[in-house]
């Protein structure tokens, strides 16, 4: 079954809307007065750009601006911005080539031809074309993963468990002197769990390979 990708009408105006998004201060709802009065731009080509946003994720279903709205709103992470929305809007040519943002328009138009089943030289596919470089154009796909510290807190039903300390009987060798008994000391750092079966599955991992040597 061919699938739909998403794709502006009037790509210029798209990228004209981008740009004033970034200037104009965030609205409550993402509407047609907003784009028309403090985007200043007008008819329908600016209007039929606002299911686009929608599909890209700047844009709620309910019109209010998104987190990733704001977040191109940013210039440090503009294009970072971009990038996330355009990993949604072209999820399907991901599934076909993981690297379709670095792809050559040849490879790109195929892989938009096969996912679709237009015709090479309809003017959807053209327009899905020139949409899918518009926006790659302002991307960044060299994304950080920022490092998330995991911190634990503790409170009175989960407190770290104190070191077990185990004296242990070691048995004398041949060469030992008659007589000489020697032991060994095992300090265990148990995990702060509840669970009976890890601590069984310590102690008899324990005993079978160290206590009973």
């Amino acid at each position: 079954m061919a699938d739909n990708l998403p794709y502006s009408t009037s790509v210029g105006t798209l990228e004209r809307m981008l740009d004033k998004i970034k200037s104009a201060p965030s609205p409550e709802r993402f509407t047609q007065d907003f784009v028309s009065t403090k985007l200043s731009l007008k008819g329908g080509s600016a209007f039929a750009c606002i299911p686009l946003l929608k599909k890209m994720g700047f844009v709620a279903t309910s019109g209010a601006p998104t987190d990733l709205y704001k977040e191109f709103r940013n210039p440090a992470k503009s294009r970072i911005a971009i990038g996330k929305a355009f990993r949604k809007l072209y999820s399907r040519l991901y599934e076909m080539n993981e690297y379709i943002h670095d792809a050559s328009d040849e490879v790109v138009l195929g892989l938009i031809v096969e996912c679709t089943g237009g015709e090479q030289d309809s003017s959807v596919t053209k327009l899905t074309l020139s949409t899918f470089n518009m926006l790659r154009k302002h991307a960044d796909f060299d994304m950080v993963e920022e490092s998330v510290e995991i911190i634990e807190t503790e409170d009175e039903n989960h407190k770290p468990q104190p070191p077990i300390t185990i004296n242990a009987p070691q048995q004398s060798s041949p060469q030992q002197s008659k007589g000489i008994n020697l032991s060994y000391t095992i300090n265990l750092n148990l995990p702060a769990t509840k669970d009976i079966e890890v601590f069984n599955a310590i102690f008899k991992s324990l005993k079978e390979h160290i206590l009973e040597d």
